[in-house]
């Protein structure tokens, strides 16, 4: 399943290329940051939003339908990073 991803550090998202693999973690202000998705694969890198400001970059990630149910939870709560694998 394809699940589009706001990542809150555009400039991470620009050193992406799909067929990335990446985890992606959940940093909220209260509690410790957790993974909610390991070894997702990058499906694509959109080209950035002109005027998005702070407001991170966007990247689609290829997981399972469960994953994507809880990134886009966690995404709705806490700023989202990735790790490459």
């Amino acid at each position: 399943m394809s699940a589009p991803v706001r990542i809150a550090d555009a400039a991470t998202v620009r050193l992406l290329r799909p067929g990335d693999r990446v985890d992606v973690v959940a940093a909220e202000r209260a509690g410790p940051p957790r993974v909610v998705a390991a070894g997702a694969r990058v499906a694509e890198v959109p080209a950035p939003e002109k005027g998005a400001g702070d407001a991170g970059a966007l990247v689609v990630l290829t997981v399972p339908q469960d994953t994507a149910r809880a990134l886009v939870g966690a995404g709705a709560v806490a700023r989202l990073a990735v790790t490459l694998c």
